[in-house]
């Protein structure tokens, strides 16, 4: 009975260890799901059509502009009210993964 429980144990912990690899394998990068909120305005990977194009900025001008956004410099728009709902730390992946985009 032991060498059955043993065996049931390890192949359990294998299956679990296979199936989080798995997962990390599959998750997106860091910052793609946050701006698929962007693509409404500025289309996918950020080169829409009527709004700004967000490709070719680098990660610290996109942050720059987020930032003043968020704090209202920029005005009350739409904008300043998705900047206003990220931490910085959701802005600084969401600004790397659009200046990833060309």
């Amino acid at each position: 009975m032991r060498h059955f429980f043993r065996t049931a144990v390890g192949a359990a912990v294998c299956t679990l260890g296979l199936s989080l690899a798995a997962q990390a394998q599959t998750a997106p990068p860091a910052g793609r799901l946050l701006a698929s909120n962007c693509f409404q305005c500025h289309g996918t990977n950020g080169k829409g059509p009527g709004f700004d194009k967000l490709t070719g900025e680098s990660s610290s001008e996109i942050y720059k502009d987020l930032k003043e956004f968020a704090s209202g410099k920029e005005g009350s728009g739409i904008m300043a009210k998705h900047a206003m709902g990220y931490t910085d730390a959701q802005l600084q992946s969401l600004s790397n993964w659009l200046s990833t985009q060309r």
